[in-house]
């Protein structure tokens, strides 16, 4: 296990535990700064998916900065128990749900102001990707953290983009 440091919010400076694992790849804290620095006035009161959610850090971050819920999508059922104890060990388990589930399965009935998408470099597939945009409002954000240029997702104008190190946030949305 590793700590990952919450970097801002009402939660700044506490910690999470996250698996030292190449099933997880945790999004650098200059990387993370940067991200939610670009999204920061979307997340007051927002309802955030986090797909990919590893440590949930990148959830847990959102509700640092105000949003009012995040539900947290992880295939692997080891990595969401750890998910859910870094939830009950900062208390926002009332804020959150934790679902156990591939992202190209995940279904839901309601939709989101904000979807951030942090997937595994080695096996980053579009379509997986390109499934969430049906649970993002309009007007919604669509965040993706990727390896090379920013893919064209079907139902998304690209925003913004930002290259740090190895890593790419492209920032989408999601018009009438």
């Amino acid at each position: 296990m590793e700590n990952i440091r919450i970097t801002s919010g009402i939660l700044r400076g506490r910690m999470i535990r996250s698996p030292k694992s190449s099933l997880t790849h945790p999004m650098g804290s200059r990387e993370k700064i940067a991200l939610f620095n670009m999204i920061t006035e979307y997340l007051p009161g927002a309802r955030v998916l986090d797909a990919f959610a590893g440590s949930g850090a990148l959830g847990i971050e959102a509700l640092s900065r105000g949003a009012s819920e995040v539900v947290f999508v992880e295939k692997n059922a080891k990595i969401a128990l750890l998910i859910r104890d870094n939830l009950r060990g900062l208390d926002l388990e009332p804020q959150t749900e934790v679902i156990i589930s591939e992202v190209g399965d995940y279904n839901s009935e309601s939709d989101f102001d904000l979807i951030i998408a942090d997937p595994p470099y080695d096996r980053f597939e579009i379509d997986e990707v390109a499934h969430l945009v049906e649970f993002l409002r309009v007007k919604g954000l669509f965040v993706l953290s990727h390896p090379d240029s920013s893919p064209v997702i079907p139902g998304l104008k690209l925003v913004k983009t930002r290259q740090y190190a190895g890593a790419t946030i492209s920032i989408y949305s999601k018009d009438a």
